[in-house]
C-alpha cells in the first residue's frame, strides 16, 4: 500500500525574499504538516507553510500559510481513500540531550 499528498499552493502568498535561483528555475522551500486534529472542515489533512530558518523558528515568527492537502492511500485492491490518521505518540524525551 502506498500513498501520496496532493497539495495545493497559491503562489501569490510566497514572500517574494525567500524565493531563490536555481540551474533550472525559481524555487520556494515549503513545509507539509499534517493536522493535529486530523483534518479542516474541507477535509484536508495537510497545510502547506513557507519553510522557516532556525533564527526563525527561535524568535517564534509567525508560519506564512500557502496551501493545504490532503492525502490518499493506495491499495492492491484499486480503491483510492483517504488515509487513516494515526494516534500521536509522546515519548519520554531528556531535553538536555537535544541538539536545538
Amino acid at each position: 500500500m502506498s500513498s501520496i499528498i496532493n497539495v495545493k499552493v497559491d503562489v501569490t502568498k510566497l514572500t517574494k525574499d525567500k524565493l531563490f535561483k536555481g540551474e533550472k528555475g525559481t524555487y520556494a522551500n515549503l513545509t507539509i504538516a499534517a493536522y493535529m486534529d486530523g483534518e479542516n472542515q474541507y477535509g484536508d489533512t495537510h497545510c502547506v507553510y513557507e519553510s522557516q530558518s532556525k533564527d526563525d523558528r527561535e524568535a517564534k515568527v509567525d508560519k506564512v500559510y500557502v496551501g493545504n492537502g490532503k492525502e490518499f492511500t493506495f491499495g492492491g485492491n484499486g480503491e483510492t481513500k483517504t488515509a487513516p490518521r494515526p494516534e500521536p505518540v509522546m515519548a519520554d524525551i531528556d531535553d538536555d540531550d537535544l541538539p536545538f
